[in-house]
């Protein structure tokens, strides 16, 4: 079943597997992008490591935090902006795979935005108190 806890606790488990890939092997995902810097994917890899922290709270707290969940659907939609830009502009001197890799990524970062979306406007709307379903 979609709910809310369940598409934020996949967004979290995503988001933590892809940060922890990016920061434990950035030779390894540089090579696929075609690019020796590795610095980017270990900073991107740590931001996604918190990011899925604080989504995994979100969706283990007993009562729906909505600011907390706009924030997180705020920085998704910010994610998926960002990709279309770097995407269509090609302002990096990356490989097709790298670019094709940062379109997937941001196809499956708007499902999880809508998703959430969908699922905080579902959550009790006149309720005082939001509580998961």
């Amino acid at each position: 079943m979609i709910t809310l806890k369940n598409v934020l606790l996949l967004n979290a488990i995503s988001s933590g597997a892809t940060g922890l890939i990016l920061a434990a092997l950035p030779s390894t995902v540089a090579s696929l992008f075609e690019v020796t810097q590795t610095f980017p994917f270990v900073a991107v890899g740590l931001f996604l490591v918190f990011f899925a922290g604080l989504v995994f709270y979100a969706a283990t707290r007993q009562v729906v935090n909505r600011p907390l969940i706009r924030f997180i659907v705020l920085l998704d939609f910010l994610w998926v902006v960002s990709s279309i830009l770097i995407v269509s502009l090609q302002p990096l001197v990356i490989s097709f795979l790298g670019y094709s890799l940062i379109s997937a990524v941001a196809a499956w970062v708007a499902l999880m935005a809508f998703l959430q979306y969908s699922g905080l406007r579902k959550v009790l709307p006149d309720s005082p108190v939001k509580r998961f379903a």
